[in-house]
């Protein structure tokens, strides 16, 4: 049996075509841009998503129809919190704003305002990128397009719908909304009524694992798959990661290193910490919580480096890998905040900083402090998750940072502990949905699917001769300012 993972992805979609055993046998993607209409602003068009998706299916059905024949499941990973709001004939009403999107800054304040303790019964304190705040920017800016909306989805359920024609949601996503009450895995009356929304245009919740639909007849013929093939509701993209590496047991956490880095920790109690804002959600594998502390530029951070120097971002790693081994105490030491600060200071307006830099420094020099910036802002999420109890005892990272083991040695450093890089681990949102899609066609084998551990490709090991160097640049770190102002 076959079955298919797709990642819609902030900027580009990838579908993976998995076997019973997880092992990825064929893969295509395509790129999927983003509109940037104004500064702090980031939104994409919902069809976008399913042209992508349409033509990658075509491309696997062509390039590999034998596997395409064997189509069992298919199941879905999103990037999260865009509003995709669909009228009665499943229209988008507006553009999707995504979640690094800046402006619902002061909605944020007045729905703190109308619900103090929101945040100990979502996924944590109001941010510009969650949904409710996005919500009340829309009742007052684009009020026409808000009211012809007859249902509220997140983007990896739009492409669902497209694939099945029914109007689902599940708990992973719907946490985003704001509008969930995230211990209890419900539709909250009190929160809709502080967004101005309601109930009535909400889709149905279901586990990730569920069956969402069958896909339609006549995409099973314009792919050549099977009469019946099940699509499972899957979940957002940091849930599919965490399980595309068995992150599905409490204490094993998941370390995603993409264009935003997020440290995911499987927890079977939910610990909310939104004074630290750490988002705490149901997690994709059932009875269990998802604790997520979050650093809103990882990659994206080295690649703003490397369109500034014309140097490629691997190329900048291997650098800074170099530079570091001449020793780091007169580095400049950065936060690369170029999209805002999440975990642990809830700070979506912050700029990045880059303190002591001199004429006498190079590329190399700010390529090493760029890597070491990002990781100082796992390491403050990493504290601030662990004063909060949730259990992190095992790590694998994933992504596309992971291509610089030097990089992940800087952060298990930080932790003081080894971090595996699990083989896949680059399309690990793909084998999350994949697992998913698996789970739903075999319900009975759904934890042992889920909780399925990788090989390891490599392993990153602490650098003794780092450690107390680094601990008192993080202080250092720590006192960089958040503005100008």
């Amino acid at each position: 049996m076959i079955f298919a993972g797709i990642d819609l992805g902030t900027s580009g979609i990838k579908i993976a075509l998995v076997n019973e055993d997880g092992l990825c046998l064929a893969s295509a993607a395509r790129p999927s841009p983003v509109d940037i209409p104004q500064v702090g602003w980031s939104q994409q068009d919902p069809d976008q998503w399913w042209a992508l998706s349409q033509d990658i299916f075509d491309e696997l059905a062509t390039s590999h129809p034998d596997k395409m024949a064997r189509l069992k499941g298919i199941s879905l990973s999103g990037h999260m919190l865009g509003p995709v709001l669909l009228d009665k004939a499943n229209r988008p009403t507006t553009p999707c704003i995504l979640w690094n999107d800046q402006r619902a800054i002061l909605e944020c304040a007045e729905l703190l305002e109308k619900v103090p303790d929101i945040g100990w019964r979502t996924n944590g304190h109001p941010d510009p990128g969650l949904g409710a705040p996005k919500l009340l920017w829309l009742a007052k800016h684009m009020r026409e397009a808000l009211d012809a909306a007859d249902v509220l989805m997140l983007p990896k359920d739009y492409v669902a719908l497209q694939l099945t024609g029914e109007r689902t949601t599940e708990y992973s996503d719907a946490s985003g909304t704001m509008l969930l009450d995230c211990a209890s895995s419900k539709w909250d009356d009190e929160l809709l009524a502080a967004a101005g929304w309601d109930r009535a245009r909400l889709p149905q919740l279901l586990q990730s694992c569920d069956v969402a639909g069958q896909l339609k007849r006549d995409l099973c013929q314009r792919w050549k798959t099977p009469q019946t093939v099940l699509i499972a509701a899957g979940s957002g993209d940091n849930y599919a990661a965490a399980l595309g590496v068995g992150a599905a047991v409490s204490g094993n956490a998941a370390l995603s290193i993409g264009t935003s880095g997020v440290l995911c920790a499987a927890d079977d109690v939910f610990h909310p910490a939104p004074a630290k804002a750490i988002l705490t959600t149901p997690h994709a594998a059932p009875g269990l919580f998802l604790s997520m502390g979050v650093v809103m530029s990882a990659t994206q951070s080295l690649d703003w480096l490397s369109r500034l120097t014309s140097v490629s971002a691997p190329d900048l790693a291997a650098m800074a890998e170099v530079r570091a081994a001449k020793g780091i105490a007169d580095l400049p030491v950065s936060r690369p905040s170029i999209t805002g600060v999440r975990t642990p200071d809830n700070r979506p307006d912050a700029q990045a900083f880059i303190g002591g830099l001199t004429a006498g420094h190079d590329a190399s020099d700010m390529a090493y402090s760029i890597l070491e910036g990002v990781a100082m802002q796992f390491y403050a999420a990493y504290t601030a998750q662990k004063a909060a109890q949730v259990p992190i005892d095992t790590i694998a990272a994933v992504g596309g940072g992971t291509r610089s083991v030097f990089w992940v040695s800087l952060i298990a450093t930080l932790f003081d502990t080894e971090i595996n890089i699990p083989e896949q681990g680059d399309i690990s949102a793909c084998l999350g949905a994949a697992r998913m899609a698996q789970a739903a066609v075999d319900p009975a084998n759904r934890d042992a699917i889920l909780s399925r551990r990788n090989k390891t490709k490599a392993t990153a090991i602490q650098v003794a001769s780092l450690r107390e160097p680094l601990l008192e640049r993080y202080q250092q770190h720590r006192t960089l300012p958040f503005s100008v102002a």
